[in-house]
């Protein structure tokens, strides 16, 4: 009997006495959340299960901050996060965009699932396992997807006016972080085009292996493409810059509630003598700023391309009691010459300068902005 009415009483802290419920229960500010989320949830006309309530109060909170970087993923959004970040989950393998009839298929990642099964770039999926998608979230659709290694999902999608439906089986899959290509300049002389798509954990080893592999190729340079990068890792953000610089500060970072604290480069980079160039556009960021920084700052690399993104800050991801995990920003970053490339704060900021201004034109089969890196590559060499 004790043990039921202590178990009620924890969980209805508004019947304990003053003094007995400051102890236990904490601030009145707690008391107050907890308060206000078991009055809706236990007297609302409808039934609101209490970890909504709880999702969206937290959810709430960060909203309060007008942080676009800072964000709250419930216990499902946190489990999607750490698959981005890890590089590494399962489904079909391929990416996908909202349309009104269902899901747009983006790009189909090499030997996966989706493309054994004939999925292209421009197709559109408009059935799972005979369930149409109109209408439908492009969160909600991809759920549906999604599921354990080895089990089978029947897919229907168009294209054109061409309908097709095939049962793909699942896997587990590594998200495709580098891309690599041995390239000529004008005379002949081989290059390394690489591109990170993204800075998720283990990409500078990826980076590094592509790097080796075209340089015993004969690559004599290197043009490091991060137009489109998000960022990622700050850690991954200092081992990919010192892939190619060889000591000394990469980055260093200021936060309120831990020391600044300068990263270094780890050692073990190629050879100076070999000359880099950076290849960036206006979607650039966060940890490829960075990289992108550091490089310009000691000169290792010229800089290719447009404005970056201007992303001057960090985030820290916490766990939360409920599965969840907060995704905040801490403190802000410094380019080895002190630049912060954000607009103060959270702002967004001017980002980096390139050295040399390109860009691609969309509309045309070249590439203009690498052919341009390509050139600032050959003056160098």
């Amino acid at each position: 009997m004790l043990l039921i009415v202590g178990i009620w009483l924890g969980g209805h802290p508004d019947n304990l006495p003053g003094f007995v419920r400051d102890a236990l229960v904490g601030d009145s500010s707690a008391r107050t959340l907890q308060s206000a989320i078991d009055r809706i949830h236990d007297t609302y006309y409808r039934p609101v299960p209490r970890g909504q309530l709880v999702d969206d109060s937290v959810a709430g909170l960060v909203a309060s901050l007008h942080d676009r970087f800072s964000n709250y993923f419930s216990a499902a959004e946190y489990k999607r996060f750490q698959e981005t970040t890890d590089g590494e989950f399962s489904g079909v393998g391929m990416t996908v965009a909202h349309d009104p009839r269902g899901l747009l298929v983006k790009d189909v990642y090499d030997q996966s699932p989706a493309a054994r099964a004939g999925l292209r770039q421009g197709d559109v999926i408009v059935e799972v396992d005979g369930h149409s998608l109109r209408g439908r979230s492009s969160d909600d659709a991809t759920t549906q997807i999604k599921g354990r290694p080895g089990t089978t999902v029947r897919l229907t999608w168009l294209r054109g006016r061409r309908r097709f439906t095939r049962t793909v089986t699942r896997a587990t899959l590594s998200l495709p972080v580098v891309a690599s290509h041995l390239r000529r300049l004008p005379d002949r002389v081989k290059y390394a085009d690489v591109s990170l798509a993204q800075f998720s954990s283990g990409a500078h080893g990826e980076l590094r292996q592509a790097i080796d592999k075209l340089m015993g190729e004969g690559a004599k340079g290197i043009v490091l493409d991060l137009r489109g990068d998000p960022g990622g890792l700050v850690e991954e953000a200092r081992l990919v810059a010192s892939i190619f610089i060889p000591e000394g500060p990469i980055v260093e970072t200021r936060g309120r509630a831990q020391p600044s604290q300068t990263l270094d480069a780890e050692g073990g980079a190629i050879s100076t003598k070999i000359p880099v160039v950076v290849l960036v556009d206006r979607d650039t960021a966060s940890a490829a700023e960075i990289v992108t920084g550091a490089l310009q700052d000691r000169g290792r690399a010229r800089v290719v391309g447009t404005h970056t993104f201007g992303k001057g800050v960090f985030q820290e991801v916490t766990t939360l009691p409920n599965g969840g995990a907060l995704d905040i920003t801490v403190g802000e970053y410094f380019t080895p010459k002190g630049r912060n490339l954000g607009g103060g704060g959270v702002r967004r900021g001017a980002g980096i300068t390139p050295d040399v201004t390109a860009s691609d034109n969309p509309h045309t089969r070249r590439d203009e902005a690498l052919d341009a890196a390509a050139r600032v590559l050959a003056q160098r060499l």
